[in-house]
């Protein structure tokens, strides 16, 4: 790991809790590494479990309604032109509307442990006009085992914390798999409640 990333992790470290918040807001740095810092950080007994999961679940959610906010306001021309500044490319605002338009909204949950799309899934919600309550709701869903999951791989790797991509990837890909089936689920049964459209043909004129 780099010096730079080291130096700004050590920079957080020393704000506290809002340290992790602040780090997964801005996202300079992967929040794999944010989290497990934070957990290394636990393990060391300078920062509390749970407090930390709430500002990890919490910094996490702020930056992806920025997102959402950005896509809701100022559509896919804002975000191609400027995406570039908060490392949201072309690609990955393709793939995200694709996913959106074939799953609807319930892959705001399962997209959020899928690399590549994990937050440009925020943009075509916006863009879209989903709820913001409903957003909101999945997105703190998906993040909550997320941010426990790699402040507990932090706490239990303790120095040796910076291996944490390599040691969370037999992890994180069955909760990925669980993700897919759990959206999957969700599509069916949305599709099931939703009541079929009846055309009610026109009186002839006589």
């Amino acid at each position: 790991m780099s010096e730079f990333i080291m130096k700004i992790l050590e920079f957080f470290s020393g704000l506290g809790y809002f340290g992790i918040m602040l780090g997964l807001m801005i996202e300079i740095i992967p929040s794999e590494f944010v989290l497990g810092y934070g957990g290394f950080l636990i393990g060391k007994g300078d920062l509390n479990f749970f407090l930390a999961t709430v500002f990890g679940v919490a910094g996490g959610t702020i930056a992806q309604l920025f997102l959402y906010w950005a896509g809701y306001f100022g559509g896919r021309p804002f975000l191609l032109k400027y995406g570039k500044y908060i490392l949201i490319k072309e690609k990955q605002i393709d793939m995200a509307e694709r996913w959106f338009e074939k799953y609807g909204v319930g892959v705001i949950f399962s997209a959020r442990f899928i690399p590549v799309v994990r937050h440009a899934i925020s943009i075509p919600a916006g863009i879209a006009k989903m709820s913001w309550a409903k957003f909101t709701l999945y997105t703190v869903a998906a993040l909550i085992p997320w941010t426990v999951l790699f402040l507990y791989l932090g706490m239990a790797l303790g120095s040796n914390w910076k291996d944490i991509k390599e040691k969370a990837a037999p992890i994180v890909l069955p909760v990925m798999i669980l993700a897919f089936v759990i959206a999957a689920v969700y599509f069916v049964w949305k599709k099931k409640r939703t009541p079929p459209i009846v055309t009610v043909p026109r009186k002839k004129k006589d």
